[in-house]
């Protein structure tokens, strides 16, 4: 009688686990994308042709994976077949909500996979050279991590989505998730002082503190940021605005581990002597447009009314930059839309701004800034 193989000589068999990182990631980036689960298969035939015939070269991979015209016609066509509907912002309809993400989707591979310049060159893009086996390898395990994570065929979008985040993963372009959730642990405090805030008795409901990068990796916070402390306190103290709000992510220079908007709380917190519980952290923007994008998603994600203003306290140099047609005009080009109104001005550092709803709006134009 032959004795029965252990069961440790056998093939493992895959074992779906659970990647924090990944699913807040996936769910912050594509958050409609996710919402489809798996459309039929055999609607992307000739998607799975297309990749299989790639075999293992990673470079042919990622372009096959990319979703083409007519890839996204046929998901819009197969959303109308199945009923699915996922959620999708009121002014936004759903077959432009998703295929907004799938360029976003696209985006990704091209910057990650295929190491073509983004649209923000000096703070995104691979880790490693693009000319040197490095990338190409990096690659590679991006795409054997995302075929080992999921069955889904690669042909499908939950496939192409595991792939995308996989190779941000692969780069450490993760900031998306660092701080989540975001208001129950770093704002949980400002956000029990926000429910019993008397509005009324505050000129101004935020003062609204972006970050500038210091430009080299080994300094922690730059010396404009640290102006932009000194000036909050003495905003805070004059009684101005119940709370403060830094705004900025790890940006500038690339590759920094350090957060714009941790690094000026902590100044306020441990110079200035300001309560930690009246200083909001918001550590994703990465560019001015998103400065007041979010700052105005943190205010509702507390509590705090939008129908008052707020002050914009920064140096004077991106003070001027604010108030600029140049600044107006990115918005409209980068957003869509302009994230609240500048007011009047009150210094050289001092700006007021009204913030609009319209900040509310999803829109995976940049994907690494949702």
């Amino acid at each position: 009688m032959t004795a029965a193989a252990p069961v440790w000589a056998e093939a493992p068999a895959p074992v779906a686990v659970s990647d924090t990182v990944v699913d807040t990631l996936s769910e912050r980036l594509f958050p409609m994308l996710g919402a489809l689960g798996r459309l039929p298969t055999a609607t992307f035939d000739t998607r799975a042709r297309r990749i299989a015939a790639c075999g293992d070269v990673p470079a042919c991979v990622i372009e096959a994976t990319i979703w083409t015209d007519q890839d996204r016609a046929m998901v819009v066509a197969s959303l109308s077949k199945s009923g699915a509907r996922p959620k999708s912002n009121a002014d936004l309809p759903v077959a432009a909500g998703i295929d907004q993400e799938l360029e976003a989707l696209n985006v990704v591979l091209r910057v990650y996979g295929l190491g073509l310049p983004g649209r923000y060159p000096k703070i995104d893009g691979p880790i490693f050279a693009t000319d040197t086996p490095f990338f190409a390898d990096s690659v590679k395990v991006a795409i054997d991590t995302a075929r080992a994570a999921s069955d889904a065929p690669p042909s499908t979008i939950a496939a192409s989505v595991r792939l995308a985040v996989a190779l941000l993963d692969a780069n450490d372009a993760t900031a998306a998730t660092r701080f989540e959730p975001l208001d129950q642990r770093e704002n949980a405090g400002a956000r029990t002082r926000a429910a019993r805030t008397d509005w009324k008795a505050f000129r101004y409901s935020l003062l609204i503190v972006p970050g500038v990068g210091p430009e080299d990796v080994g300094t922690t916070l730059s010396p404009r940021s640290k102006l932009h402390a000194l000036l909050a306190a003495q905003r805070y103290r004059q009684g101005l605005a119940p709370f403060i709000l830094v705004s900025g992510s790890a940006v500038h220079p690339r590759g920094t581990r350090f957060v714009e908007a941790v690094e000026i709380r902590r100044a306020l917190v441990e110079r200035y002597g300001i309560p930690a519980d009246r200083v909001i952290l918001e550590p994703y923007a990465r560019h001015t447009t998103t400065n007041l994008r979010n700052a105005t998603r943190r205010m509702v994600a507390l509590g705090i009314p939008l129908d008052r203003p707020t002050l914009i306290v920064t140096d004077a140099e991106q003070s001027k930059y604010i108030e600029s047609q140049t600044f107006t005009d990115r918005n409209r080009t980068e957003l869509g839309y302009l994230p609240g109104a500048v007011g009047r001005r009150l210094s050289v550092y001092d700006l007021e701004f009204q913030p609009s709803r319209l900040s509310l709006r999803h829109d995976p134009r940049d994907p690494l800034d949702p």
